[in-house]
């Protein structure tokens, strides 16, 4: 593939990058919502400081920062928001581990951050505020 062809898809890329990672949260927030005083308590078993507030704002962002990801709605935004909860993942329940035990929180984390470097590309609600 040459590289007017790698442009050409530059944003279809981002496109198919945004819906895994938007369904992915979106998913896991839910799960976290719809059970989130099961998630208050494995935040409380892992020490994290205010682990019923911290359970709701991990869930809400998750689910909400997951839904802006997938229309590319100020999508910078959650995505920064969720690679650091990733961070927080990875360092809480996976450090010491199997790296099998963290693979996927790994990817999640690395697309999260080229999402935030990189954008929404051209097939999203952000770019269609900034052609206003």
């Amino acid at each position: 593939m040459n590289n007017q062809n790698i442009h050409k898809y530059h944003d279809v890329a981002l496109l198919l990058l945004r819906i895994g990672v938007g369904l992915v949260f979106i998913v896991a927030g839910w799960g976290k919502l719809t059970g989130i005083e099961g998630t208050q308590g494995f935040f409380g078993q892992l020490g994290i400081p205010l682990a019923g507030l911290m359970a709701w704002v991990v869930a809400i962002v998750e689910f909400f920062g997951g839904l802006m990801v997938l229309f590319g709605a100020y999508a910078r935004i959650p995505n920064l928001l969720l690679a650091i909860i990733m961070v927080v993942a990875l360092l809480t329940t996976k450090l010491g581990g199997e790296f099998s035990a963290a693979r996927v929180d790994i990817l999640l984390l690395l697309m999260t951050s080229a999402l935030f470097i990189l954008g929404s590309g051209k097939y999203s609600i952000d770019a269609v505020l900034n052609k206003k």
